[in-house]
């Protein structure tokens, strides 16, 4: 197996996790619109099939559509979804993160071994403050922020763009996520290696990573 010359980490859910409760953004989204509150955090990410990217598309819709869901199982009719959304959206702190178990240990092991970026599905306006906290700056040598660009992961462009930052070849590149949809076969797409870093579940189904880790920590036996 092609041992990789450089190692590109996405950020949400595979280097860092938020430490904002879920419960405290649940209800301000009903503060923010004195509406009666209806179902728990848990109930709106079942109704979105899990916590929403940062920053998707349209973070707002998506959202809207599963507060609508949550309150059509609570017999709520009239849900002023759009307002319960935007209310959640802004009382998100983005620099509300940890490091994930092991992800220190990962980043100070591939920096050991060649070059290392991050490259993420949102925003800089809105992943930046997780970096700052982080001290990414300082331990990587590129952040690419994939959702200021026309094209997100998985599409091949984020990749490419992140090898050129980094100089290294994507088939000698390493790209580290915990989505299979967006980082093992937006990786595979683009012509990288895919390692896959899930928080739970471990069977990849039909993908097939070059690399399944049961945390960020067992990158040290790749590189």
């Amino acid at each position: 197996m092609t041992t990789p010359a450089a190692v590109v980490f996405d950020l949400d859910g595979t280097l860092c996790e938020g430490t904002q409760p879920e419960e405290s953004l649940y209800e301000a989204a009903f503060a923010a619109t004195d509406v009666e509150p209806f179902g728990s955090p848990g109930e709106l990410w079942a109704a979105l099939d899990g916590p929403p990217e940062p920053d998707p598309e349209d973070e707002q819709s998506s959202l809207a559509a599963g507060f609508r869901r949550v309150g059509a199982q609570h017999g709520r009719r009239g849900v002023p979804a759009d307002a319960l959304a935007a209310g959640l959206i802004d009382a998100v702190n983005y620099s509300a993160v940890a490091y994930r178990a092991g992800a220190e240990a990962a980043l100070a092991a591939a920096r050991e071994h060649g070059p290392v970026a991050v490259m993420t599905n949102g925003p800089a306006r809105r992943q930046r403050p997780k970096v700052r906290t982080l001290g990414l700056d300082e331990r990587v040598d590129a952040v690419v922020y994939a959702g200021d660009m026309e094209r997100r992961k998985p599409h091949p462009e984020p990749f490419a763009r992140v090898c050129r930052a980094i100089e290294t070849p994507p088939e000698t590149t390493l790209y580290v996520g915990d989505s299979l949809e967006n980082d093992v076969a937006g990786a595979h797409g683009a012509g990288l290696l895919a390692a896959w870093c899930p928080q739970h579940e471990r069977d990849p189904g039909q993908y097939r990573p070059e690399h399944v880790f049961d945390g960020p920590a067992d990158l040290d036996g790749v590189v």
